[in-house]
C-alpha cells in the first residue's frame, strides 16, 4: 500500500469545503422547489486552492488567514442552507410570488445619507419654536376652534344693585352737595379748635355782677313786704319790716348761715325756709328753727343822689356782733 501524500492545511480546508458543499447540495434537493430555485439562481462560490506568494508551501500566517476566510465562508453557507431545510413544504410560497414581490432598495450606509435622514423635518421628539413656525408655514392647516360653553346666568341675589339716586337730583349734584357739606363741617371744626385754643391762652375769670347796684325808689317797697325780684341776679332780699320796734328798709343776703344753701321766702308762713336742712328765719332775718347757728347777714344800703336805693354787697353786717344797729345797714321807713 503506497503511502498517502501528506495534505497541507489548504488542501484539508478545500476538501472540507467540498464535503460541505456536497451535503448542502443533497439537502437542497430534498427541500422545496422554491428554495432549490433560489439556490440555483445564486450558487455558493468556492474559493480557489490556496497558493503561497512564493509559489511553494504557504507560511503559517497565510495558512491562518486562509483558514479564517474559509471558516467564515462555511458559516455563511451553513446559515443560508439551514433555514431552508427547516421550513416545511406545506407553508412554502411559490417561486413566482417571490419573484413578483418587489425587493426593497438597499438603504444607504454612508455618513452623509445617515445625517440627511437624521435631519429630516419629520423627526420625532420635541421641536424648537423656529421649527414649529417653519412647519406651520410649510403645511398651513386650519386649527380647530375651541368652543367654550356659555357661562350660566347669575341668580337674582348675586346681581349688582343699581345705585339709589336722590329724587329730583342727578348723581353729580348729589356728590357736589355731599362735598359742600363736608367742607362746611371741616371749616366749623377748624373754627371751633381756633376759638378753644385762644380761650385756653387767657385765664378763666369768673364774671360776677357789680357789688353796687340800684333797686329803685323807696316807694316801690311798701311796709310788711319782702321783694324777691333781685334774688336770682344779685342774691339779695329787700324787705320793709320792723326790727326792735323801728320800721326799716334793709337788704338780707339770701344764703343760709348753716351750710350755704339758698333759702326760699314763704309768703304764707311769713318766713325764710332753707330746703336743705330745714333752717327757718323770721322776716327780719333772725333764725328760729333748724340747725342754722345765727341770723342772716345784711348788706350796706343807702339813698343815692338820684333818690334811688343803692345796695353795696362789698359790706356785710352781722346781728350777733351788734352791727345791725349801724345806720349803714338800713333806711328808716
Amino acid at each position: 500500500m503506497a503511502d498517502k501524500k501528506k495534505m497541507s492545511v489548504a488542501e484539508m480546508l478545500a476538501a472540507a469545503r467540498k464535503a460541505d458543499g456536497d451535503g448542502s447540495a443533497s439537502d437542497a434537493e430534498e427541500s422545496t422547489p422554491v428554495e432549490s430555485a433560489s439556490e440555483e439562481a445564486a450558487p455558493a462560490k468556492k474559493p480557489a486552492p490556496a497558493k503561497s506568494s512564493s509559489g511553494g508551501r504557504p507560511s503559517v500566517a497565510e495558512m491562518m488567514a486562509m483558514a479564517r476566510g474559509a471558516k467564515a465562508g462555511g458559516d455563511a453557507e451553513k446559515s443560508a442552507a439551514k433555514p431552508a431545510a427547516k421550513k416545511p413544504a406545506a407553508k412554502a410560497k411559490p417561486a413566482a410570488a417571490k419573484a413578483a414581490k418587489p425587493s426593497k432598495p438597499a438603504e444607504p450606509r454612508d455618513t452623509a445619507s445617515i445625517l440627511a435622514a437624521a435631519k429630516k423635518s419629520s423627526k420625532a421628539g420635541p421641536m424648537s419654536k423656529s421649527e414649529a413656525a417653519a412647519k406651520e408655514k410649510a403645511d398651513p392647516k386650519p386649527k380647530p376652534k375651541i368652543v367654550v360653553p356659555p357661562m350660566p346666568e347669575k341668580p337674582a341675589y348675586a346681581m349688582a344693585k343699581p345705585p339709589v339716586k336722590a329724587k329730583g337730583k342727578a348723581p353729580e349734584e348729589t356728590r357736589r352737595g355731599f362735598l359742600v357739606v363736608g367742607m362746611v363741617g371741616l371749616f366749623g371744626v377748624l373754627v371751633l379748635w381756633t376759638v378753644e385754643t385762644v380761650r385756653f391762652m387767657f385765664p378763666n375769670v369768673l364774671r360776677e355782677p357789680p357789688s353796687k347796684f340800684k333797686v329803685g325808689l323807696p316807694d316801690a317797697f311798701p311796709a310788711g313786704q319782702v321783694n324777691t325780684k333781685f334774688k336770682a341776679q344779685f342774691g339779695v332780699w329787700i324787705a320793709n319790716a320792723e326790727y326792735n320796734g323801728q320800721q326799716q328798709i334793709y337788704a338780707l343776703r339770701s344764703v343760709c348761715t348753716h351750710l350755704g344753701c339758698t333759702p326760699n321766702w314763704l309768703e304764707a308762713e311769713q318766713k325764710y325756709k332753707c330746703p336743705c336742712h330745714g333752717s327757718g328765719f323770721y322776716k327780719d332775718g333772725i333764725n328760729f328753727e333748724g340747725p342754722a347757728p345765727r341770723p342772716l347777714e345784711r348788706f350796706a344800703i343807702r339813698i343815692a343822689d338820684d333818690g334811688q336805693i343803692e345796695i353795696d354787697k362789698s359790706r356785710m353786717f352781722f346781728e350777733e356782733k351788734g352791727e345791725w344797729s349801724d345806720a349803714s345797714c338800713y333806711i328808716p321807713a
